[in-house]
């Protein structure tokens, strides 16, 4: 699902906002949740599961064409824990 599937199908559901609306409001959320992933917080969505950001510690790598050695900067990952209800969601048979 792409974001403006996402736009679509929420503004299919609520009768009383536009598509830009709609939009407007998951540029919020989205906007949101990078913003506290960016100052270190988690995100918990009950049912959903929770974002964190792993910090991964500088090494050195190797180039997979020329064998050469490079060093690899540390750097803050995103990271996602699936939910137990999504995960059972998900799961489910139909």
């Amino acid at each position: 699902m792409t974001k403006s599937e996402l736009v679509e199908r929420v503004a299919d559901k609520v009768d009383n906002l536009s598509k830009r609306d709609v939009e407007i409001i998951i540029d919020l959320i989205f906007d949101s949740m990078t913003d506290n992933l960016r100052r270190g917080e988690r995100i918990e969505i009950r049912g959903f599961g929770s974002f964190k950001v792993k910090e991964r510690e500088a090494r050195v790598g190797r180039n997979p064409k020329t064998g050469e050695s490079i060093n690899i900067p540390a750097k803050r990952m995103p990271f996602f824990k699936v939910g137990k209800e999504l995960k059972e969601r998900v799961d489910k048979k139909s």
